[in-house]
């Protein structure tokens, strides 16, 4: 977000999690209810999540969902306000196989910031941080142990950018991954790095299983206070994935929005 604010949901790429301590809804039932794995060193969870998470992404794109992402100002240095701007858009795919974003509502607007044509594609655009096998050489990865998250046992990383140059956003914070499926299912973090006159929110994203098989990101949320040299402006935004349909397939799936779990510590 810039000062004269560009909604920058800086993610684009991403999609956060709360915090190793917070209880939340459950992100989803594993899409393999098998005999649990032997355990696997830290390096191994790395390699194989990753090659997961380059299926993932690329099955991704060949999917169709509604997309509504609501942003609100809820205070301007402790003052409250009440701005709401919701859009709602349908990302399909033409017959040539392109992906195209069609905006189907927009109501509301914002008074204190600017919303510029940057946010739409930036919100038009968003992806679920994808780590991918191409991806994982730009990042250092530290284990940090297991977790229970509700009926799953997950593999806990944090995560940074090894270098923060190249004129692009990455990702920063941890990635939760289920010791079953080896898929990310939840994340925690912000993009970075943040010019002088930008502030990026921290951004939880919670995965459900689609097609029992893949981890599509369906609620994305962030409620943050971002500090800018004259102003203290707190935003919240959410934004929730639906009616996930494979590019061909006369199947849809739905979900509804999940509960929203509590704020990390």
């Amino acid at each position: 977000m810039r000062y004269t604010f560009v909604l920058a949901l800086g993610l684009l790429l991403m999609n956060g999690i709360s915090d190793a301590q917070t209880k939340s809804q459950p992100a989803a039932q594993s899409a393999s209810q098998t005999a649990p794995k032997t355990d696997l060193t830290p390096e191994q969870v790395i390699q194989k999540f990753s090659e997961k998470e380059t299926e993932f992404y690329e099955a991704w794109k060949q999917y169709t969902y509604i997309q509504t992402a609501v942003i609100r100002v809820l205070s301007v240095d402790g003052v409250p306000q009440k701005e709401t701007m919701k859009r709602v858009s349908e990302i399909v795919f033409n017959d040539d196989g392109t992906r195209e974003v069609k905006l189907l509502e927009r109501r509301g607007r914002l008074r204190s910031v600017t919303f510029t044509a940057e946010d739409e594609d930036n919100i038009d655009n968003i992806n679920p941080f994808a780590l991918t096998v191409k991806e994982l050489s730009l990042y250092n990865l530290k284990y940090e142990g297991k977790e229970r998250i509700d009926e799953l046992t997950c593999y806990v990383f944090s995560i940074a950018p090894k270098s923060k140059k190249g004129g692009r956003l990455y990702f920063q914070g941890k990635i939760w991954v289920d010791d079953q499926d080896l898929q990310i299912v939840r994340t925690f973090g912000k993009a970075v790095p943040e010019p002088r006159d930008q502030r990026f929110p921290e951004f939880e994203t919670l995965r459900q299983v689609i097609d029992d098989k893949y981890w599509f990101p369906v609620w994305t949320h962030a409620d943050s206070k971002l500090n800018f040299p004259e102003q203290v402006i707190r935003i919240e935004e959410t934004i929730t994935y639906e009616g996930y349909k494979k590019f061909g397939s006369k199947s849809t799936i739905r979900f509804g929005s999940p509960v929203p779990p509590e704020k990390p510590k």
